[in-house]
């Protein structure tokens, strides 16, 4: 197999993860979790969203938690931006990194973010625009580049039409999401190269949810295609609202364990990263979706 020396995992259980959770994490647990994911060697960790608490009551703290970090050298705090409210939010926060969140599909940009694929980019322009003047960093995010569950599958031409406004826009990287879990290798191939000729493949990540169990295929799918940047979520926290059923984000622990099967150094300690996944499941009261972090636990147990 042709794949990459390296990867770079970006978790995002902090705000992806946790974003729809329930009841309420305090900040103080947040800002735990985010300097144990760190701590583990994580070099981007997301750390909230300055979106309006009304839809997102979970990410009212962002400013809080941002403000309790003890910020590691040489690790990234993004934080999502829907808008220029949200972005002088970031900026007053000393954010140094922001995600801007568009789709692939019509049907759920509306009933997302309220408004069409063409608006949405319309307003991350100034967002984008803004972040430049203050050399903040812009990650790109696109959902349902894989299907969606409204229309079904997605055409990968609109996903790259996408992709490639979020790097005229000056996006420094692009993830890919499949937000509801629908895709297979094959496809998450086909999509990556369709991509890539309007993208390059080194501006890339891709962020898999796991509800037909295909995500670690796809990622390992997509590593063969040049892609080295992974999105995924400690004890595999987060799910699709708009996805009735839909499982949550690919697990950490289940990506770190399988790049290092293959070699591939990330820079992540593994027995780091699952007591960080333990710590936010104790919290949540229920046991890590996470494979890998469920047999470390049986085999301590056993020990």
């Amino acid at each position: 197999m042709n794949l990459p020396g390296t990867v770079r995992m970006v978790e995002v259980g902090p705000r992806d993860g946790l974003q729809n959770e329930p009841q309420n994490v305090p900040a103080a647990v947040k800002v735990a979790l985010i300097e144990k994911l760190a701590e583990a060697g994580l070099p981007a960790v997301e750390a909230g969203a300055f979106v309006s608490p009304k839809w997102v009551p979970q990410m009212a703290d962002t400013a809080e938690v941002l403000a309790g970090l003890t910020r590691r050298s040489g690790v990234a705090y993004p934080v999502l931006v829907p808008n220029m409210q949200g972005f002088e939010a970031a900026v007053a926060a000393r954010v140094e990194e922001i995600a801007i969140f568009g789709a692939a599909s019509e049907s759920f940009s509306r009933k997302n973010i309220n408004c069409s694929i063409a608006e949405s980019l319309a307003r991350f322009a100034p967002v984008a625009a803004a972040a430049a003047t203050r050399r903040i960093r812009v990650r790109g995010y696109i959902s349902c580049v894989l299907g969606c569950p409204y229309e079904g599958e997605i055409a990968v031409a609109a996903v790259a039409d996408v992709a490639r406004r979020l790097l005229d826009m000056g996006c420094y990287e692009i993830s890919l999401g499949d937000t509801i879990g629908v895709g297979t290798p094959a496809k998450a191939q086909a999509m990556v190269e369709a991509v890539a000729t309007v993208v390059p493949r080194d501006r890339l990540a891709v962020h898999f949810h796991d509800t037909y169990g295909q995500a670690l295929a796809n990622i390992l799918a997509c590593l063969e295609r040049g892609v080295a940047v992974v999105d995924s979520s400690v004890a595999g926290l987060g799910g699709c609202p708009y996805a009735k059923g839909a499982s949550g984000n690919v697990a950490s622990e289940d990506v770190r364990y399988m790049l290092g099967g293959l070699g591939i150094e990330t820079g992540v300690d593994l027995d780091r990263l699952a007591a960080a996944g333990r710590f936010i499941c104790e919290h949540l009261g229920r046991p890590p979706a996470s494979k890998v972090a469920q047999a470390l636990m049986g085999k301590a147990k056993a020990a």
